[in-house]
């Protein structure tokens, strides 16, 4: 879920992650277009619509509980594997 910006309380599925930029691509929030030269793959060319990037400060992973979003957190379990855990106020 986004928490602040243009896009504040939508929800997607994070589909991709730039871990250099520290951003991520959410699946159908803060969507951008792009003017494209034809090419090949796509003769005509044109205006496409796509994803833009967010800062991951601004994005919080929902509880599937609640469904609200929530801190997060790993602790170890009763084999030893590290699992993360939902921290509720």
């Amino acid at each position: 879920m986004v928490i602040a910006g243009n896009h504040k309380g939508e929800s997607g599925e994070i589909t991709e992650v730039l871990v250099s930029k520290q951003r991520a691509i959410v699946s159908g929030v803060n969507m951008i277009s792009r003017h494209s030269k034809p090419t090949s793959q796509n003769p005509q060319g044109g205006i496409i619509k796509e994803e833009g990037t967010i800062h991951i400060s601004n994005l919080m992973v929902i509880d599937p509980k609640t469904g609200k979003p929530a801190r997060t957190g790993r602790q170890a379990d009763a084999s030893g594997k590290l699992v993360r855990f939902f921290k509720s106020k």
